[in-house]
């Protein structure tokens, strides 16, 4: 059986009804679930078809940021502030929380100078990368969703399809800043050599 992981990117409440709430979020969110609930699971080599969710590794990425941090407009940055550490808007919506464990949470952004938009950089709370727990689980292949599709879900998607992984990119499951923006920003994904499901 070939394995997988799937990585969702930034469903926190900011990105979904607070103050960078994007378009779709909640659906994205509905359609996260229905694919770990394995009702869009894909094609396995075993005789049950979604017996590949018994061994399906889950990350996730989070935008973690100081209340000082660049990228917010009080502080000559584009954004309003957002998923500050220890607020309500940092945190996963409630509907994956079954979901998250510690070793596979990412955080991305925690540096005050720093602008980070791809979970690539992230690290985990005993300081492993993304790419390390990859190879440490030996998966070359990831479906990727999450929010937003123009900013933080391509890259991410991007910097993993570079590291050499096989990236499918779950269309349902994105939220967006702006519709032409995400079709763009779709477009450019599948011409760079993702799959979009």
């Amino acid at each position: 059986m070939k394995d997988y992981a799937l990585i969702i990117v930034d469903m926190l409440y900011d990105f979904i009804d607070g103050s960078m709430a994007c378009r779709n979020a909640k659906e994205a969110v509905n359609e996260t679930v229905a694919f770990i609930d394995g009702k869009t699971a894909p094609e396995s080599e075993g005789d049950d078809e979604n017996a590949i969710f018994g061994q399906f590794p889950i990350l996730f990425i989070c935008d973690h940021h100081p209340a000082d941090h660049c990228s917010f407009k009080e502080n000559g940055g584009i954004w309003p502030a957002h998923c500050v550490a220890g607020t309500r808007g940092s945190a996963v919506h409630d509907r994956l929380t079954p979901y998250v464990s510690e070793e596979l949470t990412f955080y991305k952004g925690c540096d005050s100078s720093r602008e980070q938009y791809s979970g690539w950089e992230g690290v985990n709370k005993a300081g492993q990368s993304v790419e390390e727990i990859l190879d440490l689980m030996d998966i070359n292949d990831v479906y990727v969703c999450g929010i937003a599709t123009e900013y933080c879900v391509r890259s991410t998607a991007e910097d993993m399809l570079k590291a050499g992984k096989n990236v499918t990119v779950i269309e349902k499951a994105l939220a967006y800043v702006d519709h032409e923006g995400h079709l763009k920003a779709l477009e450019e994904m599948r011409s760079e050599g993702m799959e979009i499901i």
